[in-house]
């Protein structure tokens, strides 16, 4: 989609009410769906952590946003593909600040060019016992990215247009943080498998913007 449609049509965005987990539960195994509420109470002494979904004009000015693959550590997000962000530091003064300090560390896009337009619905990440608050937001010019190497493996640009197809969506057999296998829903965008709670969090976008394109 050309972004300046793009930029039109997500102005209608801000007036519709957020899916939350009726677009969550669309990508994560049954299973899953009874845990979350069954951690209400555990979710209440998670650590806070804000990601930031960015999307930007690519080539013929055609609307993408950025994913990153993280390195391979010793970790429950280990090789993951996941939005930039991370948690809040002393420093941050709200959850906001800290997705955006964390997306211009982690892919170098500046600070002053990035625009937060809707905070979507926050998802809790049992592995990591994280409490993730995503954030909506546009950069009206093509980023000229940077990758924190000590941290990324790779940049991954998604065209919206991959996004809205539902043929993404596929089923796949992944090992969770727990060493086993389950059959799980998730996107293929630009050859990788990507789930979990970044799956969650694009399902909801997805919806949102089916809703005014």
């Amino acid at each position: 989609m050309n972004f300046d449609e793009f930029l039109k049509s997500i102005a209608k965005v801000k007036n519709i009410p957020l899916n939350g987990e009726t677009s969550h539960f669309k990508m994560v195994p049954p299973f899953r769906q009874a845990l979350l509420k069954r951690q209400k109470e555990v979710i209440k002494k998670a650590k806070s952590a804000g990601v930031l979904a960015l999307f930007y004009p690519k080539q013929n000015n055609e609307t993408h946003f950025v994913l990153i693959l993280r390195k391979t550590y010793e970790g429950v997000h280990s090789g993951q593909v996941g939005f930039p962000g991370g948690k809040i530091e002393l420093g941050d003064k709200t959850i906001e600040d800290a997705a955006i300090r964390e997306t211009f560390e982690e892919v170098g896009v500046s600070k002053r060019k990035m625009e937060v337009l809707l905070k979507l619905s926050q998802v809790y990440i049992p592995p990591s016992n994280f409490y993730v608050q995503p954030f909506f937001g546009i950069c009206k010019e093509t980023p000229d990215f940077i990758v924190q190497e000590d941290e990324v493996e790779a940049i991954i640009e998604v065209s919206l247009k991959e996004l809205l197809d539902d043929d993404s969506i596929i089923s796949k057999r992944v090992k969770t943080s727990y060493s086993v296998e389950v059959e799980v829903p998730a996107f293929r965008l630009k050859r990788h498998v990507v789930w979990g709670a970044t799956a969650m969090m694009l399902s909801e976008i997805k919806d949102l913007l089916k809703a005014v394109i």
